[in-house]
C-alpha cells in the first residue's frame, strides 16, 4: 500500500465507519463493535504511516486548487505524526470506556454519540495530516461543528447553554482572528504551505510580527489561553466519554498542536526570536498556568476542577513554544502526548466514580478508594503526571518544558513551571490521600455499597493509566518524533 493511500485512509476510515454505526443502531454490540473495529484499524494505518516516516518518506496528497497555488493539501511531517497517533491510540480506548459509561449511565442516542465521535476523529486526522494552514482550518472548524452535538448531547437546557457558549467562542475567535491571520500570511507570503523554518521570514519583520502572532494564538480558541477559555468549563456537562475527546484525544489537543505548528512551519523560531515576537506569550501562558490552577484549587466538582487543571495544563504546550529554547519545544510536544494520557485517566476515573456511586463532588469521595482501588489507583497515575512526577510521563514534557526555560535563561518561565508544580500537587494529593486514607461519612444512600464501575470502563482507565507510566520507561517514540522537529531524524 503506497504511503499516500495511507494517508488518505487515515482521514476515510472514522468516516466510512459512521454509515454502519447508524446502521447498527439498534444492535448495539453490533454497533460498538464497528466503533472498535474501525479504532483498530486506524491504528494500524497511522502505525504504518509512522514506519514510512522513519524510512525517509514524506507522503503528500493534494485535493483541489482553490486559487492558484492554494490546494487543499495533505503532507505528514513529525508533529502530525505525533498528534495522529495521540488521536488514532486513544479512539478505542475511550469507545471501550463509552461501552460500560454509557451503558451504565443509561444515556440516551448512544448511536448519535458514536457517530459523531467518529466524525470528530476523522477531522482530528485531518488537522493532524494538513499540509498548509488552509487545510489544517477546513479540519479544524469541521472538529467544532461536529463536536456540538456531542456538547449538547444530554439536550437540557444547561447543555444547550454550554454549546452556544461552546460554538461562540471557537467560531468567535476563529473566524474574527485566526482566518484573518491566514489570509494575512497568504498576502505576505504568497503561500501557505507549512515549510520547515517558517514561511513568512524574509517577509515581514518588526511589530507586525508579534500582531500577526498574537491573532494566531488568540484566534486558535481550542488551546484555550485566557481569556479565550470559558467554553472548556462550560462544556463539562457532556457526558464524560465527550470530555475525555474534548480534553484528551481530539479538540484541546489541536488547538495547542495547532499553535505549535504555526510557531514552526509558519513563523519560525528564529524569525519569532529575533523580533522578540512570542515574549508576551510566554506571561499569557504564565497566567494561564497559574490563575487555571488557582480556580482549580477552589472547585469542588471533580469535573469542574479537572477542566481548569487541562486550562492550566495546556499553556505548558504554549508556554514551551514561547520560550523558542529546542529543548522548550520539544517538551512541548512530548506534552501533547503526555497530557492525553493523563487526562484521559483522570475523567475515565471521575465519570467511572460518578456511575458506581452517582459521586460528583470531591468533599463526597472520602474513601472510595478502597471501594474502588483499581479506578482510584489509576487517578493516583493520571494526577502524579499531571503534577509532573516520576514514574510518569508528565515528567518527561515538563523536565523537557523547564531545561529549555533553564537554557533561555526564562527566568519567569521557570517560576511559573515551579509554582504550578506546587499548586498541581495542593488540588491533586488531598484527593488521593482523602479517598485511600479518609473515612467515608455516615451516608445510607443505596450506592454506599457500590463497588467498580463496569468492566470496560475500568479496562480502558487501566490501560491509559498504564500508558503514561510506559510513555516514562519508553519514551523513545515520542523523543525521536520531537527531536525531528529540530530537524533530527524522526
Amino acid at each position: 500500500m503506497t504511503p499516500s493511500t495511507l494517508m488518505l485512509l487515515a482521514l476515510l476510515l472514522p468516516l466510512l465507519a459512521v454509515g454502519p454505526i447508524l446502521l447498527a443502531g439498534r444492535y448495539p454490540n453490533l454497533r460498538e463493535a464497528v466503533s472498535l473495529g474501525a479504532g483498530a484499524l486506524l491504528i494500524a494505518v497511522v502505525l504504518g504511516l509512522r514506519s514510512q516516516l522513519a524510512d525517509g518518506v514524506v507522503p503528500v496528497l493534494n485535493f483541489g486548487e482553490m486559487l492558484p497555488g492554494l490546494t487543499l493539501r495533505l503532507e505528514l511531517e513529525p508533529l502530525g505524526m505525533l498528534f495522529a497517533l495521540v488521536a488514532a491510540g486513544l479512539w478505542p480506548v475511550t469507545i471501550l470506556y463509552a461501552i460500560g459509561y454509557m451503558r451504565g449511565h443509561h444515556e440516551k442516542n448512544q448511536t448519535r454519540f458514536y457517530a459523531f465521535f467518529a466524525i470528530a476523529i476523522a477531522a482530528a486526522m485531518g488537522i493532524a495530516l494538513s499540509g498548509n494552514m488552509l487545510t489544517l482550518f477546513v479540519f479544524y472548524e469541521v472538529l467544532t461543528i461536529c463536536t456540538f452535538p456531542l456538547v449538547t448531547h444530554a439536550g437540557t437546557p444547561e447543555a444547550k447553554r454550554a454549546g452556544r457558549t461552546y460554538l461562540g467562542i471557537l467560531i468567535g475567535t476563529s473566524i474574527g482572528l485566526q482566518l484573518l491571520a491566514i489570509i494575512a500570511t497568504w498576502a505576505l507570503a504568497g503561500t501557505l504551505d507549512f515549510a520547515p523554518g517558517g514561511i513568512l521570514a524574509g517577509k515581514v519583520s518588526g511589530p507586525l510580527v508579534g500582531v500577526l502572532f498574537a491573532l494566531y494564538v488568540f484566534g486558535i480558541g481550542k488551546a484555550a489561553l485566557m481569556p479565550f477559555h470559558r467554553w472548556l468549563p462550560a462544556a463539562m456537562v457532556a457526558p464524560t466519554p465527550v470530555s475525555a475527546l474534548l480534553h484528551a484525544v481530539a479538540v484541546v489537543k489541536a488547538g495547542v498542536f495547532t499553535v505549535l505548528k504555526v510557531t514552526l512551519y509558519i513563523f519560525g523560531i528564529d524569525l519569532l526570536a529575533e523580533n522578540a515576537a512570542a515574549d508576551w506569550l510566554v506571561w499569557a501562558a504564565g497566567f494561564t498556568i497559574v490563575a487555571a490552577s488557582v480556580v482549580a484549587l477552589s472547585k469542588d466538582n471533580l469535573k469542574a476542577r479537572l477542566a481548569y487543571s487541562t486550562i492550566s495544563q495546556l499553556s505548558y504546550v504554549l508556554l514551551g513554544a514561547a520560550i523558542l529554547a529546542p529543548l522548550s519545544v520539544m517538551g512541548a510536544a512530548i506534552h501533547i502526548a503526555a497530557h492525553a494520557l493523563g487526562k484521559i485517566t483522570l475523567f475515565f476515573a471521575a465519570g467511572a466514580v460518578m456511575v458506581a456511586s452517582h459521586k460528583t463532588e470531591i468533599s463526597q469521595m472520602a474513601g472510595i478508594g478502597r471501594k474502588m482501588p483499581w479506578t482510584m489507583g489509576a487517578f493516583a497515575i493520571g494526577a502524579l503526571s499531571m503534577i509532573g512526577l516520576p514514574p510518569t510521563a508528565g515528567f518527561v514534557s515538563k523536565w523537557y518544558v523547564l531545561s529549555g526555560a533553564l537554557q533561555s535563561q526564562q527566568m519567569v518561565a521557570v517560576a511559573v513551571v515551579t509554582l504550578s508544580t506546587l499548586l498541581n500537587a495542593a488540588y491533586f494529593l488531598p484527593i488521593i490521600h482523602s479517598a485511600f486514607f479518609g473515612r467515608a461519612g455516615d451516608d445510607h444512600d443505596h450506592h454506599h455499597d457500590h463497588g467498580e464501575a463496569p468492566l470496560p470502563s475500568v479496562l480502558a482507565l487501566c490501560v491509559t493509566a498504564a500508558g503514561t507510566i510506559v510513555l516514562f520507561v519508553l519514551p523513545d517514540q515520542v523523543l525521536a518524533l520531537a527531536g525531528a522537529l529540530l530537524g533530527r531524524n524522526p
